[in-house]
């Protein structure tokens, strides 16, 4: 493990001034899928640090490699809290996304992920995109656990590099699975309200 990833972690907490609250569920280290709302670049790094320890050290973070690679700060950064930088640009037939995030947990890494795609800048929530669906489909046996992140988008405004300090509150729901025979328009419908309904708990 880097040496520098429970420094970072407490750094990330220190200045977003982050609480996690688990509702209806309970942390564990079981292989789990996070899935956000997504307002700010902060959100994997912020959301991973979070966790309790046990649950952070097997978890890996989803992010944009056109964000977190654009200089040596930030892929350091996204090494030290293990970042799976995803190319939205580059999409290769052969090599998936979705088949990247697989090839890369294994058996025993959780991820996070945002199924909005890129930073929401509005105040509702965009439609989730495809990825979701076919990673649970691919495996069904991962806990997909909503996440509703609330006051990030503040901690660092849009077009900013330092971070404001603030509180950020981010609620935790219970787990959800790809029903037998759902299709993808009613299982993203669904993913989107299991983390709109937490934002109210």
């Amino acid at each position: 493990m880097n040496l520098t990833a429970p420094v970072l972690a407490f750094l990330a907490k220190l200045l977003s001034g982050a609480t996690l609250r688990w509702h209806e569920c309970q942390p564990d280290t079981c292989q789990r899928v996070y899935f956000a709302n997504h307002t700010s670049h902060l959100d994997a790094l912020v959301l991973w640090a979070s966790l309790p320890g046990p649950i952070r050290d097997l978890t890996r973070p989803v992010a944009a490699k056109d964000y977190w690679g654009r200089d040596p700060v930030r892929r350091y950064i996204a090494a030290a809290f293990g970042a799976l930088l995803i190319d939205r640009e580059e999409i290769k037939v052969h090599q998936s996304p979705v088949d990247l995030m697989i090839g890369e947990i294994g058996q025993k890494y959780s991820l996070i992920i945002f199924p909005e795609g890129g930073r929401n800048t509005q105040e509702e929530m965009q439609e989730f995109k495809s990825g979701l669906y076919y990673l649970s489909k691919k495996r069904p046996d991962l806990e997909l656990m909503p996440v509703y992140i609330d006051n990030l988008n503040r901690v660092l405004p849009r077009g900013e590099f330092l971070p404001v300090p603030l509180l950020t509150c981010m609620t935790v729901g219970p787990p959800i699975w790809l029903e037998p025979g759902e299709n993808k328009t009613a299982f993203l419908k669904r993913a989107r309200q299991a983390v709109l309904r937490l934002k109210d708990v």
